[in-house]
């Protein structure tokens, strides 16, 4: 099959520190071309991969000081797209919102996977206006937002199997991996930590919007023996990281769409302790691989019996559920099914 995997241009494929769509864009892409696919990627020109490389902007815009406006590079790269189109079988968006209009008007099957948070109003509103959009979500939980929108079968993440390093030996510290930012819970993590008398590491990214929330409310509490503050973390660091660590704390306040960082954890063997929040509940098997908890002082108590969790049926979870292999093949099955859709639904005028 011809797939065009289109790749928002923050970061790069895969992104060098943080960024959760574009790490997943890299893994669905390499596993595709190792299945026999001819697969082209449109992303960043810093990007890596063994697919067909198209630069939508020279390098991840989120890291370079050069590119202050963002929307120019992705709406030239749509239009590079569309020039492109009779090259493929199937496109596969991962950029939100701006390229239905034009995907609407191309003969070329589209799909997109939504990667963020749906409760919005205007985003319901849009979804009935594009209903012949055929989407992915990346959870129910997410999908249940928006149930009118035209979604195909749900599709979770994947990991390489060989990506994180199994530790079977539980560390001495809890961990907090992801983002500060309110809805990821790192105050809440730290409250955990100190109920339990036990050291939390934090590595996460601040984000241009949550700068001030960082030095306001998270940095005041970073001075404390208990409480180490890493910072970003790349790919390579996550095995030592999250292996080392008793368990993944994840006491989020919003509806998580997916949380990757979940399955980063299974990966190593770790086990995690969330709130219950968005997919919390499709990835986490409470009393098996972890423990879903109502406030601080579950989590806590929580904390203290991780030894009743197994380590090894943590990463065969991973294995079974969340390998990219399974990811891709879901995949596939979507992409066949969009594709004998549009050839039996009415000819669109192709955009030129």
């Amino acid at each position: 099959m011809r797939i065009a995997q289109v790749s928002p241009l923050d970061e790069s494929v895969p992104p060098k520190t943080y960024g959760g769509t574009e790490r997943v864009v890299s893994y669905l892409t390499e596993e595709l071309v190792r299945l026999g696919h001819e697969v082209t990627l449109f992303a960043s020109g810093d990007s890596v991969t063994t697919a067909k490389l198209i630069a939508g902007a020279p390098e991840s815009l989120r890291l370079s000081n050069s590119f202050p406006e963002r929307n120019p590079y992705l709406i030239l790269m749509l239009e590079n797209i569309m020039h492109r189109a009779r090259d493929f079988d199937i496109i596969h968006f991962h950029v939100d919102t701006l390229h239905l209009p034009l995907a609407r008007r191309c003969s070329t099957p589209a799909v997109t996977t939504l990667h963020g948070r749906l409760d919005f109003e205007a985003l319901s509103e849009l979804y009935r206006e594009f209903g012949d959009a055929p989407l992915v979500a990346i959870s129910d939980a997410q999908r249940r937002t928006i149930p009118h929108a035209n979604w195909r079968p749900v599709v979770h993440h994947g990991l390489p199997t060989g990506l994180l390093e199994f530790n079977p030996g539980p560390g001495d510290y809890l961990a907090f991996l992801g983002r500060i930012s309110p809805e990821k819970g790192v105050e809440e993590a730290i409250a955990i930590a100190h109920l339990a008398g036990m050291k939390l590491k934090i590595a996460a990214k601040i984000g241009d919007d949550d700068h001030e929330y960082f030095r306001s409310r998270v940095k005041p509490l970073l001075d404390h023996p208990l409480i180490e503050f890493i910072g970003e973390i790349g790919e390579h660091q996550k095995s030592d990281f999250l292996g080392g660590a008793r368990c993944l704390l994840f006491p989020i306040n919003w509806p998580e769409p997916f949380g990757l960082v979940m399955i980063e954890a299974l990966a190593c063997g770790t086990p995690i302790v969330a709130y219950p929040g968005g997919s919390v509940v499709e990835v986490l098997e409470d009393g098996r691989t972890g423990y879903l908890v109502s406030n601080r002082e579950t989590a806590c108590a929580a904390v203290k019996r991780l030894d009743s969790i197994s380590r090894v049926r943590c990463r065969a979870a991973f294995e079974r559920r969340f390998s990219v292999t399974r990811m891709a093949n879901d995949y596939l099955s979507v992409y066949s099914d969009v594709i004998a859709a549009r050839a039996t639904a009415p000819k669109r005028v192709r955009a030129q």
